[in-house]
């Protein structure tokens, strides 16, 4: 294996690791602030101890969140240096703009957040957590600035063989920011939510402190449903404006080797051959991939085999066609997962309405592993969008093999990549140890630590054992 296929895979790894803990981290702090506002607004204590409980387990994911985005900047240093000289005067305004603005709102008054319970006014307490809330969606808000411009270039001009930023204005407003934005803020708010009702179904299932995790479970269960609804809705968006800005993507992603007829049938499953551009065999519905497209039942999608022929033509001779399996079944298994979450969040909302929650265990147990699939539809979804545009690595500009260090040995590669995959799962291993102690200890009763809790009832277990001991016969 060379050291672009090396560097390819350590991009792969370390991004896909990253980014399980970021859309968390969003969530979580959203939901963190909606039950911080209930308990200011109700005067509820209830809504400080589940403000709290959440919040100590985001603290842990937002931990290991950071130390893995360092990792991954550092493997984009080391192997892709001829791709950071080329856009580097583009990334550099927006990627500055979130570590000196976003990162240092959302580190800052997180320790505002964490260290003011007793300590600020309530109102100014309840601010920080906002903040938080808002630095964490601004910061996903600049990379996907940055990343909107390798799906589609816009506000620069070539000088000197790399890319200049000519327009900040254009960036901001590059159509395919705002269609990714809000579809991984969405899906974002769907997996902290589903993530929140994955754990509170676990403690309800073991009747253990009802009194907070039936209220998290009802309050995420709302955010799971509306947040799965509206990732579907802009995804739609999203992948009618792929038709005209990567038609070669949305082409893999359906495994479309010719160009359709007036009406496009959307393909469900197929067996692709690569080497013979065909598909052995597929199960259609006709006209869906028309209206997925264009809404309505006629309209023609292009195929990847005319792409390939325009392409080469535009740009030159090469393969411009990208590994279409993965393309194809990345996209189907982010479909399907999303669609489950749908279903559980219409199912669970319904029971909560109906206050039958609590007799629902068969649904309360799937909820427990249904934390996985926001996890299993954003990876797909990531890694639908950086296989779909591939050969290249910034759309028409730059290919992805041109992008890689040249003075950087596979060796090298080889070795960080190793040392990556020690480090992610020592952390994996110790951030899942803390997850679950964490959850097993449950929500600080008021005035009471779970450990002082614990020996006071150890404490009147063996009291109640002394008080049970056989009298001694000399009594009577």
């Amino acid at each position: 294996m060379d050291h672009l296929d090396l560097a390819r895979w350590q991009f792969a790894i370390t991004t896909i690791y990253h980014f399980l803990f970021v859309p968390l981290s969003i969530g979580l702090v959203f939901l963190i602030a909606v039950m911080h506002t209930l308990y200011v607004v109700k005067k509820e204590d209830v809504y400080k101890r589940m403000a709290q409980f959440w919040g100590k387990l985001f603290l842990l994911n937002f931990a290991v969140g950071v130390v893995t985005g360092i990792m991954q900047e550092f493997q984009f240093g080391m192997n892709w240096s001829d791709y950071s000289r080329f856009v580097g005067d583009v990334f550099g305004g927006p990627l500055a703009v979130e570590a000196l603005v976003s990162f240092f709102l959302e580190s800052t008054f997180l320790g505002v957040w964490i260290f003011g319970w007793e300590r600020l006014p309530k109102k100014v307490h309840l601010a920080s957590i906002w903040l938080v809330a808002a630095g964490t969606t601004m910061s996903a808000f600049w990379i996907l600035t940055a990343n909107s411009f390798m799906q589609e270039p816009v506000g620069f001009a070539i000088r000197d063989g790399h890319a200049e930023m000519v327009s900040f204005g254009a960036l901001l407003s590059n159509p395919q920011l705002w269609l990714e934005f809000p579809h991984v803020v969405f899906g974002a708010l769907a997996t902290g939510a589903l993530f929140m009702t994955g754990v509170s179904a676990y403690k309800l299932l073991r009747k253990q402190q009802l009194d907070i995790f039936k209220p998290s479970f009802s309050i995420a269960i709302v955010v799971a449903l509306i947040s799965s609804i509206l990732v579907a809705i802009v995804g739609h968006d999203q992948a009618q404006h792929l038709v005209q800005s990567q038609p070669m993507k949305m082409a893999a992603s359906e495994g479309l080797w010719e160009t359709s007829g007036d009406s496009a049938p959307w393909t469900v499953i197929a067996g692709i051959d690569v080497s013979g551009q065909k598909n052995d065999f597929s199960l259609e519905i006709p006209g869906l991939l028309s209206v997925l497209s264009y809404n309505k039942l006629t309209g023609q999608v292009q195929g990847i085999k005319d792409l390939q022929a325009q392409y080469e033509a535009q740009y030159g001779p090469g393969n411009y066609i990208p590994p279409v399996r993965t393309t194809f079944w990345s996209f189907r298994i982010m479909v399907l997962a999303g669609g489950l979450m749908v279903l559980l969040g219409l199912y669970g909302t319904i029971a909560v309405m109906r206050k039958r929650l609590e007799r629902q265990k068969r649904y309360l147990r799937w909820m427990v592993p249904a934390i996985g699939l926001p996890f299993i539809a954003n990876t797909a979804g990531w890694i639908m969008t950086e296989i779909g545009r591939q050969p290249w690595i910034v759309f028409g500009l730059q290919k992805t093999e041109d992008g890689v260090s040249p003075t950087v040995s596979s060796a090298m590669v080889l070795t960080s990549l190793i040392g990556f995959t020690l480090v992610y799962g020592i952390l994996a291993a110790v951030l899942i140890y803390l997850f679950v102690r964490t959850i097993r200890q449950g929500a600080d009763e008021e005035g009471v630590h779970p450990a002082d809790e614990e020996n006071a009832k150890q404490a009147h277990e063996g009291a109640l054992a002394e008080t049970e001991q056989p009298l001694p016969a000399g009594t009577f």
